[in-house]
């Protein structure tokens, strides 16, 4: 089968992805294999292959964004040959540790990732593990759910880390595949958005969805936030945020990766009970509840598709800021 490989991470600009021929990989025991329909390109696979995260498998083929059918389906598996399946960043838990026993598998020191600790989606087959896989709503056509796999569900764990108040503003800085649709449950459920971004085409998009307002990133907004989320891997816009929140405000940061953060001053930016917290992968409860939301709310997903041959240009155009939305791989 086709797929692509990091050789060896380096900048996106001197290709460090390769083409490789592979086997169909066969299903084990609670697991998989999965013909891939689509695979969204992800940031997060941007900093695997750049090497902003330490390489866990050499050689891996990045992606966690696929969606897919099952071709073959190891034993003791609920999910059968034909099935339409979701297969996310969280592949697997050790389901035993004290953070796993109090729901919270996103903090497991045993957890393992796709297109990190095992081949992902820029390939025409994928394994899978069974027990991490979505069932896949009818609404959702195979592009426009890709995105939701890692984008969405992420999104969706940063807003709720980020609590906006019913009715109060949220900032959002950075505006792309994950943001803009987390922008979209926060105005569903009544949140006045503001929308932070260096990117023209992202800001125009932002306004079409309902932000009520949206600037460059270090613009000052119309009036104080109640929450907010960083969703660019930029350091220095977690003082910036910080200083637009009013009393008791909170900012979520939902990168996997970030630049340095500047020195943060006490009175500018923390006292008056804000708070500042991360965002460390979901839980398989978050991407549930996200998916049955998304299908629910009929949210739109703004896709740039690419031809799987495509892989490295789709992570080039994304790092230089290319399009607006989410990149899809197609095979």
């Amino acid at each position: 089968m086709r797929a692509w490989a990091v050789e060896a991470p380096a900048p996106i600009t001197s290709a460090p992805l390769r083409r490789v021929a592979r086997d169909v990989p066969e299903p084990g025991p609670g697991e998989l294999t999965v013909r891939v329909l689509a695979c969204g390109v992800c940031r997060t696979d941007l900093h695997v292959a750049e090497g902003d995260l330490p390489v866990h498998l050499p050689g891996v083929t990045p992606g966690h964004e696929i969606v897919g059918e099952v071709a073959a389906a190891g034993p003791g598996t609920l999910h059968a040959t034909g099935d339409r399946v979701g297969v996310a960043w969280l592949r697997g838990t050790c389901g035993a540790c004290r953070f796993c026993r109090r729901g919270a598998e996103n903090l497991c020191p045993s957890s393992v990732y796709t297109g990190w600790d095992a081949h992902g989606g820029y390939a025409e087959y994928a394994l899978a593990v069974d027990a991490y896989a979505y069932a896949l709503p009818a609404e959702l056509d195979d592009v426009r759910a890709a995105p939701l796999l890692c984008a969405g569900i992420i999104g969706y764990r940063a807003l709720r880390r980020a609590d906006p108040p019913p009715g109060g503003r949220l900032g959002i800085w950075g505006f792309g595949g994950s943001a803009h649709l987390a922008a979209q449950i926060a105005l569903a459920e009544g949140t006045d958005v503001h929308v932070f971004t260096r990117a023209p085409a992202a800001r125009e998009l932002a306004r079409e969805l309902g932000a009520s307002w949206a600037g460059d990133s270090f613009d000052a907004n119309p009036a104080p936030l109640d929450a907010a989320i960083v969703f660019a891997p930029a350091g220095a816009l977690v003082p910036a945020a910080l200083e637009r929140l009013d009393r008791g405000g909170t900012l979520a940061v939902a990168g996997i990766h970030l630049s340095e953060i500047p020195a943060l001053d006490y009175a500018r930016h923390l006292f008056q009970e804000r708070q500042l917290r991360s965002v460390t992968a979901n839980t398989r409860a978050d991407g549930a509840e996200f998916l049955r939301l998304a299908a629910r709310l009929d949210v739109a997903v703004t896709t740039r598709p690419y031809a799987l041959d495509d892989a490295d240009r789709a992570l080039a155009d994304l790092a230089a800021d290319r399009f607006t939305g989410a990149a899809v791989l197609v095979p």
